[in-house]
């Protein structure tokens, strides 16, 4: 019921929406190994039968387009090829030339390779490790420079199937992200950075993992209950994705019939009252952990001081993610030029 409930009783197959939840959730059975039976993957035969037409007509949503293709036929829904014509049409159409941003444009060149369609791209991998390497970035709370170090992790290791020759500064930057996420209660960003640390290599913290295992086995589905609104399926998807590449089994848990609404459990972090008790702070500051720890305990209730604990717990590093995270330096030039 997975596949059905997002290809027909979710949004229209026109919909920006159903072709990012159901490209998503292709590739994430795809690049796991999933064992899909092709009856399953009945309710995306229309969509197959016309992709052509659709290519052609949605262009500015080719990547979204050209991805549930390859990721259907490499599924076995079809014996066909069409994958490798639509991706020689893009290449010839120069339709990956519109990219502005280096993220899109590695998860074109990504797509197309798929089908031996090779694009020069001078000084992309050089600019996106260079990205990457920016550590002390990822110490703050920024969610859209996240995703975008998570999936770069995702495109350069082919999801897991190659490795993406991450520096040690690169990993760092995993680290701070993670423990910024897990602050901040976010399974969405956290499983998607256990996912590009395990793609890397890299070992994932037990905390982590452990409340991440958590977070799936709390999700609320309700059955009939989607009517287009915003809900969780991301989360509940790539919560999923950790599964399977954990060992799991992703998706276990079956869908009922119907347009289901997905909530994940709830429950906040500390990151926003841990943020405002350090801007509380200043001139202070608390670069020191071990000294801001004592301290911080009366800003927090103690719900959220067990989440910091955790998080400490989860990493060594802990200490100096804590340094840069809490931002002790003051922008003298800034003051001064204000004055």
């Amino acid at each position: 019921m997975l596949c059905r409930s997002f290809a027909e009783q979710r949004h229209d197959p026109e919909s920006v929406f159903w072709l990012k939840e159901n490209a998503e959730l292709l590739n994430i059975l795809e690049c796991t190994g999933a064992d899909v039976p092709t009856a399953a993957l009945a309710p995306f035969q229309a969509f197959y039968d016309t992709v052509e037409r659709r290519l052609g007509f949605f262009r500015p949503y080719y990547r979204f387009i050209l991805s549930i293709c390859l990721d259907l036929e490499d599924l076995g829904l079809a014996r066909h090829n069409k994958g490798a014509a639509l991706a020689r049409w893009v290449g010839a159409q120069g339709l990956t030339q519109a990219e502005l941003s280096d993220l899109q444009r590695a998860e074109a060149r990504r797509l197309l390779a798929r089908r031996d369609v090779r694009l020069d791209m001078p000084g992309l991998d050089e600019r996106l490790h260079a990205f990457a390497e920016g550590s002390a970035a990822f110490a703050l709370p920024n969610k859209k420079i996240g995703y975008e170090l998570t999936h770069l992790v995702f495109y350069l290791s082919e999801y897991g199937r190659c490795d993406p020759g991450l520096s040690r500064a690169a990993m760092k930057s995993l680290e701070y992200l993670g423990l910024v996420s897990f602050l901040d209660q976010d399974a969405d960003l956290l499983a998607e950075v256990a996912i590009a640390l395990a793609y890397a290599g890299a070992e994932v913290p037990q905390v982590w993992q452990d409340w991440l295992q958590q977070q799936v086995a709390g999700f609320e589905v309700v059955e009939n209950g989607f009517g287009g609104q915003p809900d969780d399926y991301h989360t509940y998807f790539v919560c999923n994705w950790w599964q399977g590449v954990a060992g799991g089994q992703p998706f276990r848990r079956g869908l009922p019939q119907g347009g289901t609404l997905l909530r994940r459990p709830g429950g906040a972090g500390v990151l926003r009252s841990l943020s405002r008790a350090l801007y509380e702070a200043e001139p202070r500051g608390y670069g020191d952990w071990e000294v801001a720890r004592r301290d911080l305990a009366a800003w927090l209730d103690p719900g959220q001081i067990e989440v910091m604990e955790r998080a400490e717990a989860s990493s060594q590093a802990f200490g100096e993610f804590f340094a840069l995270f809490a931002r002790s330096g003051e922008a003298g030039s800034l003051r001064a030029g204000c004055a």
